[in-house]
């Protein structure tokens, strides 16, 4: 099955009442965890991939070409998509779409409103050419992610997601309400009345980014107001160190890299296995 955009499988989470994980690529053995269990699971799914990481990998073409070779090797049936995460310009959202990306988000809401909504257009109009879907975010998700840095949390307004939507034709909008990336010191605390109401004036699927460490019941009432999808990497890096950490404490003279990184790859399966039944997109592919 060839790879994908996002836009159908949003448009069907949302009507549907379930959410795609986002699961992001680190390493072969990621690519490998995720594909295997978006189709033991019979889910769509969507794979991540931050400037950071494919720099990392190779860059954007060796991502997506890795990705197709897995897919064909694993005579794959679901619906990928492969998605540029937090794409830092308007060059760098082209070049992934030229490399074969199927989805990008071009993340400019650092800036003034009208930056964004400039940035953002000239990124759709490119995108939409290709058959690729575009996210763009307003307001500030805490934390940090590669190289997306963020001290405070600043909440998307709800008004200014309308007005980003109607103005630049975005297919999915990720509003900052409360979200962190990287594990949570303390509780989440989601905005969901904004949510409620950015659900009922944006009119295209939402994004929760930071989805490690918030609430099944969280994640459940955020899907009921509008949410499509939901981003997910601290959790699987988790998983997968941890066993490697036991493999080598339990072998310290192991050096067969297969020996660590195949039981790493299959916590992050049984990880994104788990993400996918508490998301709802289990059998909807």
């Amino acid at each position: 099955m060839p790879l994908v955009s996002m836009t159908e499988m949003l448009k069907k989470a949302n009507a549907e009442g379930y959410a795609v994980g986002q699961f992001n690529l680190n390493n072969l053995e990621f690519t490998q965890a995720i594909l295997q269990a978006a189709e033991a699971e019979k889910s769509p799914v969507i794979l991540g991939v931050s400037e950071g990481a494919a720099r990392y990998m190779g860059g954007f073409k060796t991502v997506v070409k890795m990705v197709e070779g897995l897919m064909e090797d694993y005579k794959t049936t679901v619906p990928v998509a492969i998605h540029l995460d937090h794409g830092s310009s308007y060059e760098i959202c082209k070049e992934a779409i030229d490399a074969g990306f199927t989805s990008v988000m071009i993340d400019a809401s650092h800036g003034p409103f009208e930056d964004n909504v400039s940035t953002t257009s000239k990124v759709v109009e490119y995108a939409h050419s290709k058959g690729v879907s575009v996210e763009a975010e307003l307001g500030v998700v805490g934390g940090q992610e590669d190289d997306v840095v963020a001290d405070g949390v600043i909440y998307a307004d709800p008004k200014e997601c309308e007005e980003l939507v109607q103005r630049t034709g975005i297919d999915c909008l990720a509003p900052a309400l409360g979200s962190v990336h990287g594990p949570y010191k303390g509780e989440p605390n989601l905005g969901f009345k904004e949510m409620e109401e950015i659900n009922k004036t944006a009119g295209v699927p939402l994004v929760l980014h930071g989805g490690t460490g918030i609430p099944t019941k969280d994640i459940q009432k955020a899907i009921s107001f509008g949410t499509a999808k939901v981003n997910v990497n601290t959790e699987n890096q988790i998983a997968s160190a941890k066993v490697v950490r036991q493999v080598l404490a339990e072998k310290p003279n192991e050096y067969d890299p297969r020996k660590y990184l195949g039981p790493a790859r299959d916590a992050i399966k049984e990880t994104v296995i788990g993400k996918m039944r508490e998301f709802g997109s289990s059998n909807k592919a």
